[in-house]
């Protein structure tokens, strides 16, 4: 079935479709990750955005129910140069064809995948759709130009209303921004009595809870329409330990004064390089975010800059001066990996439990 991919600058690619049938648009973004496809697609920070694997085949291992990263992902569509047909693994449950099909995601191999991703590097990312080579082009564009593409999304993503992630441990409430079911793995690694809130949680909502540590989790969109959830991290870093990871490490940064701003085509991939101030250790991270936090507004808040990324010197870690709140703008969780920054999870647990001391010898 041969479709099409076009971009908002006019651009044209022809290929292959796979997976769902229907036509879509989205915000074109790239990942770097060699695997991980999975995980990836089902990720909510890509929330309408069709995802660009510059591997040139996935698909090869299939698809597991263990590796899922959301039950009912918001990925747009998916772009690959050549997509397997056959898949061998273990563990597979499925081929990724006919998961992308259940899952009414459209997909498109026998594209440069090469070029594509130059072209997104060059210019930035950019509206695209995925339509079939039937289509009327001249009126394909026309939908294209007029469509708006939110960064409101966190709405679309969130859990609807609160549910437990049940331990024995430390008492832990996940705000959920779109989170990754890999945060609640490695919570409930350690123990954790999880309870995972909407994102729309007050810091009345939270407090009354009485948990050890609050845990702000990734998501899509622009973290700056989250007006609610600055007020209540801003509350809620007075009285708990605090963990951001993603686009609560974003928001942690809007609560203590600092600002954002869009990336020119984001970090996606799990081979992003990243290293810590303190000690000069590098970890190779698992990434996703297209937008970051102003290294410049950090100077007059109470935060300092804990890690950065050795490619461009984005800021990849921040802490409070004074209050027990830090946050990575990677994932600590990986999934898939690599597993380098996994002990991060444990500073948050030594941070709640110098705070129980803390209480305890009041």
């Amino acid at each position: 079935m041969e479709r099409y991919l076009i971009l908002d600058d006019g651009t044209v690619f022809k290929g292959e479709g796979f997976g769902a049938k229907n036509t879509t648009t989205g915000e074109v973004v790239f990942t770097t990750g060699m695997t991980g496809y999975q995980e990836a697609v089902t990720d909510q920070s890509y929330a309408n955005q069709i995802l660009v694997f510059t591997n040139p085949l996935i698909g090869n291992y299939g698809v597991n129910l263990d590796d899922y990263e959301s039950l009912e992902p918001n990925c747009k569509g998916v772009i690959c140069r050549e997509v397997a047909r056959v898949s061998t693994n273990w563990r597979k449950q499925n081929s990724f064809p006919h998961f992308l099909e259940q899952m009414n995601i459209p997909g498109i191999s026998g594209i440069d995948t090469r070029a594509l991703t130059k072209k997104l590097r060059e210019h930035g990312t950019m509206k695209g759709s995925i339509i079939d080579a039937t289509d009327n082009l001249e009126h394909a564009f026309d939908q294209l130009h007029a469509t708006v593409l939110s960064d409101r999304l966190v709405a679309q993503v969130s859990t609807t209303k609160p549910y437990p992630n049940p331990g024995n441990k430390h008492n832990i409430v996940l705000v959920d921004y779109g989170s990754k079911h890999s945060i609640l793995r490695e919570l409930a690694a350690r123990d954790c009595n999880t309870i995972v809130l909407p994102y729309t949680a007050t810091s009345e909502d939270i407090l009354r809870l009485k948990p050890d540590g609050v845990l702000l989790s990734n998501g899509p969109g622009d973290p700056e329409v989250m007006k609610d959830a600055v007020e209540m991290i801003k509350e809620v870093e007075k009285h708990l330990p605090v963990f951001g990871i993603c686009l609560g490490h974003q928001l942690l940064a809007l609560a203590n004064g600092a600002k954002t701003f869009k990336m020119k085509f984001g970090h996606r991939g799990f081979n992003h390089p990243v290293r810590e101030i303190a000690t000069g250790r590098i970890t190779f991270t698992s990434q996703n975010h297209g937008y970051a936090v102003d290294p410049a507004s950090i100077d007059n808040t109470q935060l300092i800059v804990t890690h950065k990324e050795i490619n461009d010197g984005t800021v990849e870690g921040i802490r409070h001066k004074y209050s027990p709140a830090f946050s990575v703008q990677f994932h600590p969780d990986a999934a898939p990996g690599p597993s380098d920054a996994v002990d991060i999870f444990d500073d948050f647990m030594h941070m709640i439990d110098i705070k129980k001391g803390e209480k305890t010898n009041a």
